[in-house]
């Protein structure tokens, strides 16, 4: 067996293959940028194909970078979650464009629902609340929109983007793929129940999703599939959704650690082990890890922009240069000078979910200047993770310590924000792609390189550590017009 992990990373803007060895250094990495498309308002997809194809490649370069097949102990995958695909068992193609987790087109649906009053047994069940978000209503509309979804019949396959990656990377000339899924991404369908992690068949029902066309549920580590894509057998040991595996990454492995992942959205999670989380404040329960049968759990609020708002401010308003302008105009000004903006650019996530809202901008006078509304964008990030952390308070699982990661938090700026607004230490890692770092320590204990997550966290190596430096009085003031600025979104 080979010393190497690798681990595919399937995102919403881009996917990448990367090099661990066991010590968790990084020994290589291959990115390619994925296309999204919005084909109407509040619709977001993707080509399935180029996700595929994109990834083989990248794959394909760090399996030669490494020295072949034989080198690679073992793949993990993790993954951008809630995104469906549709294909046929057949081709192995798709069907249709993947709806994106980000896709709002079914909020009308999880409207009726909610007024016909299905929420509350939906949330007992699987931890989840009724928002386009999740996975089912999107499988729903799939099978009632597209004639040849449906046409597909038997053919039909349907899963998460690391279902639809198992499938091409275990498929070959002779036969079909491997039809799995792993208990972190099921936990995100609305579609599997959360204490028997099994598909429920009066969830099935009420969405109207056949069983049939729906993977096996797996578990996060152990042997899954191999693939022979790459000149060579290798086995894929490790599956997570990306906020799961960011949580294993960052070595949240005792109850009460958190993390919060600032990517394209904004995800904290807090471990609750072998207990099942629920929540009286809006938050969502989800599996963390599900090893040997045996099923950990997280509470976790979710925030739907965060990186993507510095895109936007750049692509699409052209405030900033690139990304990485955004620290230095922050510091350029004293304070916000007033200007609040509430970044609602796809609906609020938790602890509102609005699925309608609207972003707003507020608070501008002739003083303002562009630094403070880049500002601005930039506290929305510790403004969203205050509202977070008042709502995990509330559910009895309040933060002693945030460990943070994502491409975000690069900028020291935002991260001593963070530790000012939440009044606690944060702690990030010199490595902060904890996300595929996860995938690695899952891939690393499902191949028997590691005994326990346990002993795979020390994969995770040094961290920096920020501390609170406002006062009180301070803190308060923002977050008073922060309150504000929230009311009058959801106002309208």
């Amino acid at each position: 067996m080979g010393e190497i992990l690798l681990v595919i990373d399937a995102g919403t803007t881009s996917t990448r293959a990367m090099l661990f060895a066991p010590d968790g250094r990084c020994l290589g990495a291959q990115a390619a940028d994925l296309t999204q498309s919005y084909p109407a308002p509040g619709r977001v997809e993707h080509d399935a194909a180029e996700i595929w194809e994109k990834t083989r490649d990248c794959t394909a370069a760090m399996v030669e970078h490494a020295g072949g097949a034989d080198r690679i102990a073992a793949i993990g995958i993790t993954n951008q979650r809630e995104t469906v695909v549709f294909w046929d068992r057949t081709t192995g193609e798709p069907l249709a464009p993947a709806i994106v987790w980000q896709d709002r087109r079914t909020a009308e649906t999880c409207r009726a629902l909610k007024d016909a009053g299905e929420e509350p047994g939906v949330q007992a069940r699987t931890g989840l609340l009724l928002d386009p978000y999740f996975s089912a209503t999107k499988i729903a509309w799939g099978l009632r929109e597209w004639p040849q979804v449906r046409a597909a019949g038997d053919r039909l396959a349907v899963g998460t983007v690391e279902s639809w990656l198992v499938w091409k990377l275990t498929a070959n000339a002779s036969q079909g793929g491997t039809h799995v899924t792993d208990a972190t991404n099921a936990s995100r369908t609305l579609l599997m129940g959360l204490g028997s992690g099994q598909w429920d068949d009066g969830l099935l029902a009420l969405f109207d999703v056949p069983r049939a066309v729906l993977p096996a549920i797996v578990d996060s580590a152990g042997e899954i599939g191999r693939t022979t894509a790459f000149g060579g057998s290798i086995p894929i040991c490790g599956l997570a959704g990306d906020q799961q595996a960011a949580t294993i990454g960052q070595a949240c492995l005792q109850p009460g650690m958190t993390k919060a992942t600032f990517g394209t959205g904004a995800f904290v999670l807090t471990q609750y082990g072998d207990r099942l989380p629920a929540s009286r404040n809006r938050l969502l329960a989800t599996v963390a890890w599900q090893i040997a049968g045996k099923r950990a759990y997280a509470l976790e609020g979710s925030v739907f922009v965060a990186g993507s708002l510095m895109q936007w401010l750049r692509d699409a308003v052209g405030l900033i240069g690139a990304a990485g302008d955004s620290e230095a105009l922050a510091r350029s000004v004293a304070d916000n000078g007033g200007v609040y903006l509430v970044p609602a650019l796809a609906g609020l996530g938790a602890p509102y979910w609005q699925p309608d809202a609207r972003a707003t901008l507020t608070g501008l006078s002739f003083g303002a200047t562009r630094a403070h509304i880049v500002r601005a964008a930039l506290e929305a990030m510790a403004h969203q993770a205050h509202d977070l952390k008042r709502a995990f308070a509330a559910d009895g699982a309040d933060w002693s310590r945030l460990r943070i990661d994502g491409g975000m938090v690069a900028n020291d700026w935002m991260a001593q924000d963070l530790a000012d607004m939440l009044g606690i230490p944060v702690e990030r890692p010199a490595f902060v792609e904890t996300t595929a770092l996860g995938a690695a320590m899952l891939a690393g204990v499902g191949c028997g390189m590691f005994e326990t997550l346990a002993q795979a966290a020390a994969m995770r190596g040094a961290v920096t550590t920020f501390t609170p430096a406002i006062d009180d009085a301070t803190r308060e003031r923002r977050l008073t017009g922060w309150t504000d600025a929230v009311r009058r979104t959801l106002a309208g």
